[in-house]
């Protein structure tokens, strides 16, 4: 099953060959690193929640905990904890919700 990584599903156009790397340049997100395969995804496509600046909403986003309530509300973080089930992973390795609160 392919599954839906937050570039395809939000259209933000920021992933490699997307219509705005020119203008913005490529998202954390969409590159290699930490978290390859997390939540079934390709790069980090499905914990993008957990990637310091990411370009949701047309705005550059801070930090985990900045940014943890606005995430807790996009309909890819729901999709993809929903799909996952008890499977869900909501922090990249060597991350800790120092608040310990619910994503």
């Amino acid at each position: 099953m392919n599954k839906t990584n937050c570039w395809e599903l939000l259209q933000c156009g920021r992933e490699p060959g997307g219509l705005k790397v020119h203008e913005l340049g490529y998202c954390p997100v969409a590159q290699d690193g930490i978290g390859e395969g997390i939540n079934g995804g390709q790069n980090r496509g499905r914990i993008c929640w957990a990637v310091a600046g990411t370009f949701c909403g047309g705005v550059v986003q801070g930090t985990f905990a900045k940014k943890r309530e606005t995430c807790a509300l996009c309909p890819h973080y729901l999709m993809v904890q929903d799909e996952e089930g008890k499977n869900f992973i909501k922090l990249l390795p060597g991350q800790k919700d120092t608040k310990n609160r619910k994503l």
